[in-house]
Parts: structure tokens; C-alpha cells; sequence
């Protein structure tokens, strides 16, 4: 029973705050600040995402982290999407140097 209210609760509280969104701004325009601050939302999120996955479990120390194939292929992209600026050619080279890493090892 706890885990279904916490899953209910959670919806709603989603909910809760896209519709706030939605009543606050209306028909208007979005802030200009809040705008800019929106940039970082996918970078945020694709970090919370693959930087556990990187770097191992949370509990694993700076001492502990052994280099792996995924690692270099987030260096590869990284290089590349300082180059480039290229979000597809970021993506397409990241993964193709990440199966390359894997056939490899």
C-alpha cells in the first residue's frame, strides 16, 4: 500500500506543478530569465542520467573508478561536441566509439 501512495502522491505532485505552470503563464510569454534557464534543463538531465552509469554505483570513491569503454566514448563526444557544436554528429560519434571500445575489449 505504501508504494502505491507514493506513486500517487508523486503524480499528483507532477501534475500539480505542470498545471501551476500552465495557470501562472497563460497566454503570456515566458520570462526572459526563466527562459534562459531552460538551456540547461537536457544537459542536466542527460548528466543525471549517464554519469551514473559512467562512473559506477554512488558509493564508489574518486580512488575506486576503473576506466571503462564508456568513459572514453563520453571523452570522444565531449571532443567532438566542443568541435563541432553538432548535436547528431555528437550522438552518432559518441556511440559509434563507444561499440568500437566494446568490440574491442
Amino acid at each position: 500500500m505504501n508504494a502505491f501512495v507514493a506513486i500517487l502522491l508523486g503524480g499528483i505532485g507532477t501534475y500539480l506543478m505542470r498545471a501551476s505552470f500552465l495557470a501562472f503563464i497563460g497566454e503570456g510569454r515566458i520570462p526572459q530569465s526563466f527562459e534562459r534557464s531552460l538551456r540547461y534543463v537536457g544537459p542536466a538531465v542527460f548528466a543525471a542520467i549517464t554519469l551514473p552509469r559512467v562512473l559506477g554505483s554512488p558509493g564508489l570513491s574518486a580512488l575506486t573508478i576503473r576506466p571503462t569503454a564508456e568513459m572514453f566514448a563520453i571523452l570522444v563526444a565531449g571532443v567532438v561536441a566542443y568541435k563541432t557544436r553538432h548535436v547528431p554528429a555528437t550522438l552518432a560519434l559518441g556511440m559509434v566509439a563507444l561499440w568500437l571500445l566494446r568490440w574491442m575489449a
